[in-house]
């Protein structure tokens, strides 16, 4: 529905503020040129913020930090992205620690959970923001099997403990919604907002 965004990004400078390896080859489906310059602030949002709310308010903070660092034109579009898994109305970030990951996978162990990638994107001195979910379901693995996930080293570096694109795909017995969203970037949530910032101009 929206391939137009591919044509809409052809001309325009890319800036992805995210060093995310699943997330720069997502974006590859709506451009192939584009830069990685990572946001350095810290992650943090208010505390009475709504679950579904964080990611979106880290993604634009992330947004904002960038377009500040990058001297944007007309020409530029900076993305900002943030991902958690939400599990009993609670936000899941990225484990500190092996123990951090094991409590983590266990609370998810044989239950669904949601999963929220959230977006903001800015243009010719506009931000928009957006996000898309996931509903995710994980079989009941024992701990000896999460142990055995935990040691491959995947969990460290992702919301919620998994990666569904990797070997964290195996705990997983069904997914409802949006696949890429729950692999880091929600790609046609991110189109959409590319053409209706194109539309404004």
């Amino acid at each position: 529905m929206y391939i137009k965004a591919r044509e809409i990004l052809m001309n325009k400078r890319v800036v992805l503020a995210s060093k995310s390896p699943r997330r720069k080859e997502l974006l590859h489906l709506l451009t192939d040129r584009f830069e990685v310059i990572p946001a350095e602030g810290e992650e943090s949002a208010p505390a009475d913020l709504r679950a579904e709310q964080v990611p979106i308010y880290l993604a634009d903070l992330k947004c904002r930090e960038v377009a500040g660092r990058c001297r944007p034109d007309d020409d530029t579009i900076v993305i900002g992205c943030d991902t958690v898994v939400i599990s009993s109305g609670k936000v899941l970030g990225k484990p500190a620690d092996e123990q951090d990951a094991l409590n983590m996978l266990s609370e998810l162990a044989g239950k669904s959970h949601k999963v929220v990638s959230g977006l903001s994107v800015f243009s010719r001195g506009r931000y928009l923001t957006g996000a898309g979910m996931a509903s995710v379901t994980f079989y009941p693995p024992d701990e000896e099997q999460l142990m055995s996930y935990i040691a491959t080293g995947e969990p460290m570096d992702k919301a919620g403990a998994y990666g569904i694109q990797g070997i964290g795909g195996l705990l997983v017995r069904e997914i409802s919604g949006d696949y890429n969203s729950v692999v880091g970037l929600p790609v046609n949530e991110l189109a959409r907002l590319i053409t209706e910032l194109a539309s404004d101009d």
